[in-house]
């Protein structure tokens, strides 16, 4: 069986923020900011061979006593460089700045929904 993710769904309070977000901050590409069943605003970006989708409704955080430090979602990028200027040009927090090991440098911030996202671009450039 050959099996990959197809769909990535997170939640948004703000649906027309969020979008602008990931087309225009984080560079994704919006496929559809249509309608879904029943008429849902359901905004789809396209992530290789998978589509993340957005649905309208508060994120939830697992319940724990110790602050997130894992991402929601991890994003391989061509360009760390440039993707960590675009989101200091937009002023979005980076909590721990620009981290590194010997296969891959990342960076984590929160989208508008609070949802811990990361941007990882491996050191061969393939993750």
């Amino acid at each position: 069986m050959n099996s990959h993710v197809a769909v990535i769904s997170l939640y948004a309070e703000d649906l027309e923020k969020t979008v602008h977000f990931y087309k225009n901050i984080v560079g994704l590409y919006l496929v559809s900011n249509g309608s879904g069943a029943g008429g849902e605003h359901r905004p789809h970006f396209r992530l290789g061979d998978t589509y993340l989708v957005f649905l309208k409704g508060k994120p939830q955080p697992a319940l724990t006593d110790k602050p997130a430090r894992f991402p929601t979602l991890a994003i391989a990028v061509d360009d760390i460089e440039g993707a960590v200027a675009r989101l200091k040009a937009n002023q979005i927090e980076l909590p721990w700045g620009m981290e590194a090991d010997a296969r891959a440098r990342w960076v984590m911030f929160h989208d508008p929904s609070g949802n811990l996202i990361e941007l990882v671009q491996s050191a061969r450039g393939v993750i």
